[in-house]
């Protein structure tokens, strides 16, 4: 698809590859519209800081992502004509203040846009690792219902704090939970949360992302799973495509696969996040957005 709202780099984040401009570079050669550049908002506790960033204190995050503010403006201005730069971060909610934090620095930098994710469960890592994932299954004493249920709650004080433009990776919960084992989704209760989360998002305008770093990841689908992205699709709610790239070689990844899973639940329509004045953000519609010219120019069909 011409666009992709979730994107990170090696510059400026530690778990990712390369320089911010290569992802640009690569976004262009691949003839996308539109590139949203999401660096993940700095946590500002040293507890929280991760393996890759030894040596790293909470100001240097700070310090790197005004950085990538800059340089985001920077490439914003040099590649004008080629691609539509939006400039924006990735949420985080790890502790009560953590949420008035990306507020602040929403609107300290101007950002255009947040993808508004969950990377945390009561403080404690979610994504990083099976490991620290089996960490948390223990910390909610093996009831994977209870850490379901408490990830779509404090989804949606993140949504009510923040209403992002774009809702990340929505059902994360599930990237290290066994295939082999029950889908605590399927359970009323827990996904009673997940659909109370799809109604708040959409009440507010929301754009849910379908990301397809879930392949990677070894998931059957991209986020969201089919049964949560129907739901979404049968309340009209919108969405959008990103590919949640790492560096320049993610830049388009599993969009072949994206175009199928699409073209297999319907969603022929997507929305996109464009400046369309130059100044105000707004989100637009493309529709038959599975037959744009994009998905042949790169052998995708």
């Amino acid at each position: 698809m011409p666009f992709s709202f979730h994107t990170h780099s090696g510059q400026f984040c530690r778990h990712a590859s390369g320089d911010l401009e290569s992802v640009v570079q690569a976004a262009i050669a691949k003839r996308m519209l539109v590139l949203g550049l999401s660096e993940h908002i700095p946590r500002s506790r040293a507890q929280d800081l991760y393996p890759e960033e030894e040596g790293m204190t909470p100001d240097d995050l700070h310090q790197m992502f005004g950085a990538y503010v800059a340089e985001a403006q920077r490439l914003r201005a040099k590649y004008t004509g080629q691609i539509e730069i939006l400039i924006g971060a990735e949420t985080e909610y790890i502790t009560s203040t953590t949420l008035s934090e990306v507020a602040a620095l929403r609107s300290k930098y101007a950002l255009d846009y947040l993808v508004g994710s969950l990377h945390h469960v009561d403080g404690m890592a979610l994504d990083f690792s099976q490991e620290k994932y089996d960490l948390l299954v223990d910390h909610f004493g093996g009831d994977r219902a209870a850490l379901f249920s408490r990830y779509f709650d404090q989804q949606l004080d993140l949504l009510k704090a923040l209403q992002p433009e774009v809702v990340g990776h929505f059902d994360l919960v599930r990237i290290f939970h066994p295939p082999t084992l029950a889908d605590p989704l399927a359970l009323a209760a827990v996904r009673a949360r997940a659909s109370r989360n799809i109604d708040y998002a959409i009440s507010y305008g929301a754009v849910f992302e379908v990301n397809s770093r879930a392949w990677k990841k070894g998931l059957r689908d991209a986020y969201p799973q089919r049964d949560l992205l129907r739901e979404i699709l049968d309340k009209g709610g919108r969405i959008t495509i990103s590919d949640d790239s790492h560096g320049a070689g993610d830049v388009g990844m599993y969009y072949d696969r994206l175009l199928g899973y699409l073209r297999e639940l319907g969603a022929h329509d997507l929305c996109y996040l464009s400046r369309v004045d130059g100044l105000r953000v707004q989100t637009l519609v493309m529709e038959g957005a599975t037959d744009h010219e994009f998905w042949a120019a790169n052998g995708l069909t």
